[in-house]
């Protein structure tokens, strides 16, 4: 089943949408949809990534400290 989706985009953007559709040999429709699905590809392949660092550093257990005290100790020295 296919799903309709209109958007409006302004005129520079349209025309350059258009000229990479015909560099690639497809129509506009073709193009939009292939660089819709590499952008969710994309940033599901990163998601992942980020998800696992963070995690990594939550997992640090990093000292902490209070903000004025570190403050003072840099100003200080």
């Amino acid at each position: 089943m296919t799903r309709r989706l209109q958007v409006l985009i302004p005129e520079e953007l349209n025309a350059r949408v258009e000229e990479a559709a015909r560099r690639s040999q497809t129509s506009k429709t073709a193009w939009v949809r292939r660089a819709i699905e590499d952008a969710l590809n994309r940033r599901s392949a990163v998601e992942p990534q980020l998800n696992d660092l963070l995690a990594r550093l939550a997992s640090l257990n990093a000292p902490t400290a209070d903000i004025d005290e570190m403050i003072a100790e840099i100003t200080w020295g």
